[in-house]
């Protein structure tokens, strides 16, 4: 690989990209996202360990069962979106490392060292729910990503009885540009960064 993007691209993925908390009443075909989620599980992870899941939201009763969970300040917002990514992760993902990371035994790395597992599970399922935020500015959705839900009862009404945990919740859609505000301030170089 060689070069760089251009402007206008890197404008699609930060320039110019927002928060959006507006919806256009207009659907994401299921398509688009096998299409992001396939980008997305390209980005790298702890020993290829892979442990986001995904969970897309996309039909009434699914948001219902979502909505007893947010916050009053994002109830109108997800439930107007036309999709909710429940960005989680899987603790017992080091399972699957035979496959992802056949060169070594990585599996001995984590198997009863819940610290470990926590930490690499939340750690890198962060890393994937941002790859998937720009993986979806990249195929023309837009993204209003927040906290401010119940963890406990995401993970009841989704994932009972599961090894899964929610981690931070995704709004994916079509933007209304028309709602947006002036971005908000962001820390120069010097403030936020050292060269040493």
């Amino acid at each position: 690989m060689s070069g760089s993007l251009s402007d206008d691209d890197l404008a699609i993925l930060f320039r110019e990209a927002r928060t959006y908390n507006k919806w256009l009443d207009k659907p994401v075909d299921p398509a688009t996202l096998r299409a992001l989620y396939d980008l997305v599980r390209l980005g790298p992870t702890s020993a290829n360990s892979q442990p986001a899941r995904f969970v897309f939201v996309t039909s009434l009763d699914a948001k219902e069962r979502l909505k007893p969970a947010l916050s009053a300040g994002n109830l109108d917002k997800t439930m107007a979106a036309p999709v909710t990514v429940i960005v989680a992760y899987d603790l017992e993902f080091y399972q699957s490392l035979p496959k992802t990371f056949p060169h070594v035994d990585a599996k001995a790395w984590f198997a009863g060292n819940d610290a470990l597992i926590q930490a690499t599970a939340f750690r890198n399922s962060c890393l994937a729910g941002a790859y998937l935020i720009l993986a979806a500015r990249a195929l023309g959705l837009d993204a209003g990503p927040m906290s401010g839900f119940d963890n406990a009862k995401v993970d009841g009404a989704f994932f009972a009885g599961t090894t899964l945990r929610s981690n931070f919740l995704i709004n994916l859609g079509h933007g209304d540009a028309a709602a947006l505000t002036p971005r908000l301030p962001r820390l120069d170089f010097d403030e936020a960064c050292q060269l040493v």
